[in-house]
C-alpha cells in the first residue's frame, strides 16, 4: 500500500518503515509534490496530527497519516509538550533542546530544595517523564486515530549514540537503566510510544486490506 507520511524527518520515516514492515510504501510530502511547511498550530498532539494529515489529504487526495509526538516532564508541569521539537527555538536543534531541558529541571530541583531549606513544604522533585504519540490516519477519506505512550525518567546527562531527538536523556522504564539512545532500533521500536501507535495502525491497515 502506498501512503504519504506527513514528515520531512528521515529518521522518523526509517523508524516507521521498520515498524510497518513489508507491504507499505511510505512517501514523504516532498515526494508527493508538497514542499511547503505543513502547519501544526493546535494545542494538543492529536490536534496537530489531525491538522497535518488533513493538510496532506486536501492537497493530494492520497491516503496519508501524520503523527505528533512530544515529551512531558512532571517537574516542568508537562513541558515541553507540544513545543517539544522547538523547545530551545525554531532551529529544532536537538542538543540545544536537551541542554535547555536539563537546565530547567536542575533549576526547578534547586528551587524546591531551597524552599524546603526555608521550612516551606514542597513536593520532592521528580524526574518522571513520558513520551506521547498521536497518529492520525486518513484512509479513503475516513479519519482514524492511534495513540501510544512510553513512561520513563530523564537522566542527569546525555548518553548513547543511537536514535534522535531527546533519546540521549530519556530512560524508558523497560530499558534497564539505558537511555533510548543506548538501545538498538529493534529494542526501541518494541517499547516506544511511536512504535505502539504505528503497530496499532499497521494492524488496522492489514485488517482493511485482508477484508477486501
Amino acid at each position: 500500500m502506498k501512503i504519504v507520511f506527513a514528515t520531512g524527518n528521515r529518521n522518523k520515516v526509517k523508524e516507521a518503515e521498520e515498524i510497518l514492515g513489508k507491504g507499505f510504501e511510505l512517501v514523504t510530502p516532498v515526494e508527493a509534490g508538497i514542499d511547503e511547511d505543513i502547519p501544526e498550530t493546535a494545542n494538543s498532539f492529536r490536534g496537530n496530527s489531525l491538522q497535518k494529515a488533513k493538510y496532506i489529504y486536501e492537497k493530494t487526495g492520497l491516503n496519508c497519516f501524520a503523527d505528533d509526538s512530544g515529551l512531558e516532564v512532571e517537574i516542568l508541569g508537562g513541558a515541553p509538550g507540544v513545543h517539544t521539537a522547538r523547545y530551545a527555538g525554531e532551529s529544532r536543534d536537538s542538543d540545544a533542546n536537551m541542554d535547555k531541558l536539563l537546565l530547567e529541571m536542575a533549576r526547578r530541583e534547586g528551587e524546591a530544595t531551597a524552599m524546603r531549606g526555608l521550612g516551606i513544604s514542597t513536593p520532592h522533585a521528580t524526574r518522571r517523564a513520558r513520551f506521547r504519540t498521536s497518529v492520525t490516519l486518513i484512509l479513503g477519506g475516513e479519519t482514524f486515530f492511534f495513540d501510544g505512550t512510553m513512561e520513563g525518567t530523564i537522566s542527569l546527562e546525555k548518553r548513547g549514540a543511537h536514535g534522535f531527538g531527546y533519546d540521549p536523556v530519556f530512560l524508558p522504564l523497560e530499558a534497564g537503566g539505558r537511555t533510548s539512545a543506548e538501545l538498538s532500533d529493534e529494542e526501541k521500536n518494541a517499547i516506544s510510544h511511536r512504535g505502539k501507535a504505528m503497530r496499532a495502525m499497521a494492524e488496522f491497515l492489514r485488517s482493511k486490506i485482508e477484508g477486501k
